[in-house]
């Protein structure tokens, strides 16, 4: 049996790649270093892919090169036109490309065995890279279809609300039972239509997966399946006997898990359950949320609340999703400039889940260059809430909702919320009062009696605080 071999050079080359992967994503951990985080990852990969490109014997550099030119061009292009609005679906949208290319390389692999250097010349491939094989095929199509269905949940396509089946944990259960049998199965008999089935098996469960999960355990979704992502590829990797990709969907696949189990943390859920889906099923968000009966509610003005925040010491703002749609990070910003300038002490405070995938709040407000000293995670700014004059919420809902605390029924109970209500003063920016949170439910805040409703596009009503705070 003929084996790949790696010159040593190319070994160190992967080495030092994998070395500044672990350097990028210590880096990406804190906003101060994100940038040269970004830089060492860059750098990293850029020797991987040379160095693999120096050493590969499959495809002719031209058809590599054509590749590149292609795939390069879509994501420049691609980069260039996104709205931030719609990183969280083009990081799904992402993820779904990996999984395909774990899928599309490993049954490249199994047509022609011979030419990756798994089988001998009689064309019978190895045990082991059989099972590396199905198992990379196989969390490849999990990731794929997985990542479509919370596109389109995360795109508006298909109804954020949870989809429940019938039985639908007995499928899953079943379904992944009969893909690991059939990979046993692949070791002893790689016949076509073995790899078929699992490929086939493989894209059904990524969908049954997470069409029952729901909006508010949407961002453990993504990083989730940036952790399947990884996975694959290290699998692939075992597969083309590649270092550098065994290093660099290790990483991938370790971070995203341990991302994924701190988010399940913070919002107080079960990471088993959740990857088994079916959270935020409660009827009233699978119903769509309606909201709930008449209650009486204040309405503000923009002129209110710039004369209550000039008044105030302390102000708190908690950004959420709304703020992102109407890309109103900038003018938010330079409210907060224009209170400082007033002698106000102003801080924001970012939820874990606050948008649509992790970090969301976070890169948002470092594109509008508000101070890293400035924004305050969820645990280290929760107990400032009772001495705060203000909580100036602009377009989060969920993560404010006292329901996850006291209404056992809701589908967010359980999950840590800003400690809002404590708060003399909030301001609650919002569409319009029929509206609910991604989660589906209505949010008691909105008619309590310290509470002004600020009813406007976020981005415009912030401008007019603006104004008004100006003069």
């Amino acid at each position: 049996m003929e084996h790949v071999t790696t010159p040593p050079w190319a070994m160190l080359a992967y080495l030092a790649a994998g070395v500044l992967f672990i350097m990028a994503l210590r880096g990406l951990s804190s906003p101060a270093t994100s940038r040269a985080g970004n830089r060492y990852g860059m750098v990293g990969m850029t020797i991987a892919m040379v160095t693999t490109l120096l050493t590969h014997g499959i495809a002719s550099l031209p058809e590599i090169a054509g590749a590149i030119a292609v795939g390069g061009g879509l994501g420049f292009v691609t980069a260039r036109r996104i709205k931030m609005t719609d990183m969280p679906q083009l990081v799904a949208a992402f993820h779904s490309l990996v999984g395909l290319a774990a899928v599309l390389v490993g049954l490249a692999a199994y047509l022609n065995p011979i030419a990756f250097g798994i089988a001998g010349p009689d064309g019978v491939i190895e045990v082991q890279s059989r099972i590396e094989m199905g198992l990379g095929i196989a969390i490849g199509a999990i990731t794929f279809s997985g990542s479509v269905i919370a596109f389109l949940k995360l795109n508006g396509n298909m109804s954020g609300a949870p989809i429940m089946l019938p039985g639908r944990h007995a499928i899953n259960l079943g379904t992944l039972l009969a893909i690991l049998g059939l990979v046993g199965y692949f070791t002893q008999d790689q016949a076509p239509w073995v790899i078929a089935v699992i490929t086939a098996l493989s894209f059904a469960i990524g969908f049954l997966l997470i069409i029952p999960i729901g909006g508010a355990d949407m961002p453990v979704v993504v990083s989730m399946l940036n952790s399947y992502s990884g996975w694959a590829a290290a699998a692939m990797g075992f597969t083309l006997h590649n270092t550098a990709m065994i290093i660099t969907g290790a990483l991938v696949g370790s971070s995203g898990a341990i991302l994924s189990y701190i988010m399940c943390k913070a919002m107080n859920r079960s990471f088993i359950s959740v990857i088994a889906g079916g959270f935020g099923a409660a009827p009233e968000a699978a119903a769509g949320g309606a909201a709930k009966v008449q209650r009486p509610w204040k309405r503000g003005s923009a002129e209110d609340a710039a004369f209550l925040m000039k008044e105030a010491e302390n102000v708190i703002i908690i950004p959420g999703y709304g703020m992102a749609v109407a890309q109103a990070q900038h003018v938010l910003r330079e409210m907060g400039d224009l209170l400082k300038k007033e002698g106000v002490n102003v801080k924001y405070a970012i939820h874990p889940v606050a948008g649509r995938m992790p970090g969301h709040m976070n890169v948002l407000l470092a594109e509008a260059n508000v101070p890293y000293d400035e924004v305050f995670e969820l645990e280290d700014i929760n107990g400032e809430f009772a001495q705060a004059d203000v909580a100036f919420i602009i377009g989060a809902n969920d993560v404010v909702n006292p329901a996850a605390k006291t209404d056992k029924s809701s589908p967010i109970y359980g999950m840590p919320v800003f400690d809002v209500d404590k708060a003399k003063t909030v301001m609650f920016i919002k569409r319009s009062m029929g509206g609910v949170g991604y989660a589906g439910v209505d949010n008691d805040v909105f008619y309590m009696d310290q509470t002004m409703m600020l009813l406007a596009d976020a981005k415009k009503m912030v401008e007019d605080i603006n104004k008004a705070l100006a003069h």
